[in-house]
C-alpha cells in the first residue's frame, strides 16, 4: 500500500477534524480547562482558509494530517519574519507506527522549502508529544526552549526550529 500526502479535500474536513482531536483527547492532552481547544482542531475548514492541510491517506483512508502556516498566516503562533510553522499533526491511532507522520513533517519541510525567503520552519509540542519530538529530532529540528510559551496557564509548549 501507498501513502499519499496531499491537500485535504473539503469533503474530509469533518473527518481529518475528529482524527485531529481525538488525537489529542485520547492521548489525554487536553486537560479540562483547555476542552475549548477541541474545537479548534475540529475546525479543518477553519484552518484551510489561512493555511495548508495537507493529509495522509492509504487507499482512501485518511491516517492523519497537519496544517501548514506560510509566513504571514494568521495560524502561526511563533513563526517570525523568514519562518513557517506547521500545527495540527495528529495521527489516527490505529494508524501510528507507520510513517504517516514523519511523512507529514517531511511533506511540510519540502513546502517550506519551496517559498522564497523561508529561512527557517518552526513548531511548538506538548511535553507529552514525546512520539512527535523523536520524528522532529531524527528529521533535524532544534529545541528553542527560549521560544517556549503558555497559550494558557499551566501549559508551556515547546518549541522547534529547523534551518532550512
Amino acid at each position: 500500500m501507498d501513502m499519499v500526502i496531499r491537500p485535504a479535500l473539503p469533503a474530509e474536513y469533518e473527518q481529518l477534524g475528529e482524527i485531529t482531536a481525538q488525537a489529542y483527547l485520547g492521548d489525554g492532552l487536553l486537560g479540562s480547562g483547555e476542552a475549548f481547544y477541541a474545537a479548534v482542531l475540529r475546525d479543518v475548514a477553519g484552518r484551510a482558509i489561512d493555511g495548508e492541510v495537507l493529509v495522509a491517506a492509504e487507499e482512501g483512508a485518511l491516517l492523519g494530517g497537519v496544517t501548514f502556516a506560510p509566513p504571514g498566516s494568521p495560524l502561526a503562533d511563533i513563526a517570525g519574519p523568514g519562518e513557517a510553522e506547521f500545527r495540527m499533526l495528529a495521527v489516527s491511532r490505529e494508524a501510528r507506527g507507520r510513517g504517516a507522520g514523519e511523512a507529514l513533517v517531511r511533506a511540510c519541510v519540502a513546502r517550506a522549502r519551496e517559498l522564497a525567503g523561508v529561512t527557517h520552519l518552526v513548531l511548538s509540542t506538548q511535553r507529552g508529544m514525546t512520539g512527535a519530538q523523536r520524528i522532529y529530532e531524527r528529521l533535524g529540528f532544534l529545541r528553542t526552549p527560549e521560544r517556549d510559551w503558555a497559550p494558557v496557564p499551566g501549559l508551556t509548549l515547546l518549541t522547534y526550529r529547523l534551518e532550512l
